[in-house]
């Protein structure tokens, strides 16, 4: 099943002009714990391409979000910059197939 189908919302945006940050939010207890146990660090950092050891990631269960902030590969706004606001960085993780 893709993560998009289970959770509430995946939202990504800008953490300054070198960071974007993603937000995993989960409506329900039980879907925050499965998104928290199945999503490893690695296959995040796979997915999008960067050294595990460069991915920050908040699991935050009070609020029911896991938060990944991970380094941009261009600078914001500079020549190469395909995505100004880092909000197509969701779409691709809506696309992972939750075990």
């Amino acid at each position: 099943m893709k993560l998009g189908d289970v959770v509430l919302k995946v939202r990504s945006k800008n953490a300054g002009p070198f960071w974007v940050t993603i937000d995993i939010f989960c409506d329900r207890p039980d879907i925050y714990k499965r998104v928290r146990d199945g999503l490893s660090s690695a296959s995040v950092a796979q997915l999008y391409r960067v050294p595990e050891q460069t991915l920050k990631r908040f699991d935050i269960e009070d609020l029911r979000v896991v938060k990944f902030s991970l380094p941009r590969p261009v600078v914001q706004g500079s020549a190469e910059d395909r995505d100004m606001h880092g909000a197509q960085y969701a779409a691709l993780l809506e696309e992972y197939e939750l075990g």
